[in-house]
């Protein structure tokens, strides 16, 4: 009987420590995944043959947003020229143009880079145009909506210009609806 308690002690205590190892390696393994930042994505962008790096942009917040040529919010492309221009030493805005809503940006590459010169003079990087919704959604616009990658927050994308604010280390610090204006104080107060 002595012995049948001792081997069930020590069955009970491997049991204990397999869990608790278990429970090491799922920690590890979320924080594996919390540690990711923007700075693993690299993109392709507007013009053919470039290549647009998040981590070239390290030290400097990062604004991204998806844009459309033909939406009723396609006017805040000269504020986010303005925010670019004005916050140009702690801030880096890349656009990345989407057909997801509405059709409201059907051109091609080269169009949208003509587009967007022509009538707003965007000089801040624009990527190639990629979709933020559904079953091919773009690995980095996986990241900035899902909590599960970035580690702050979930983000439904419903529309054109929605913005994802990005801080000096990659991290997510918040997302903003197509309303919320580049130039809005909910935006610019992480800025000063």
């Amino acid at each position: 009987m002595k012995k049948f308690f001792i081997v069930l002690i020590s069955f009970v205590a491997f049991s204990n420590s397999c869990a608790q190892k278990k429970s090491e390696v799922s920690k590890v393994k979320t924080k594996q995944v919390m540690s990711k930042t923007i700075y693993d994505y690299k993109v392709d962008g507007l013009e053919e043959g470039k290549t647009i790096n998040f981590a070239d942009y390290k030290g400097k917040k990062i604004l991204i947003v998806n844009t459309a040529s033909e939406c009723g919010f396609t006017p805040q492309y000269a504020d986010l020229e303005k925010l670019s221009n004005e916050y140009k030493d702690k801030l880096v805005v890349i656009g990345f143009p989407a057909n997801n809503f509405g059709g409201q940006e059907p051109g091609t590459n080269v169009e949208i880079g003509a587009f967007c010169q022509k009538n707003y003079g965007v000089t801040f990087p624009l990527a190639a145009k990629v979709s933020v919704k559904g079953d091919d959604t773009a690995p980095v616009f996986k990241y900035l909506s899902e909590k599960s990658l970035n580690g702050v927050k979930d983000t439904e994308i419903q529309w054109n210009f929605t913005k994802f604010l990005v801080d000096e280390n990659g991290k997510l610090i918040d997302s903003f609806v197509s309303k919320v204006k580049p130039t809005d104080e909910a935006i610019t107060k992480y800025l000063k």
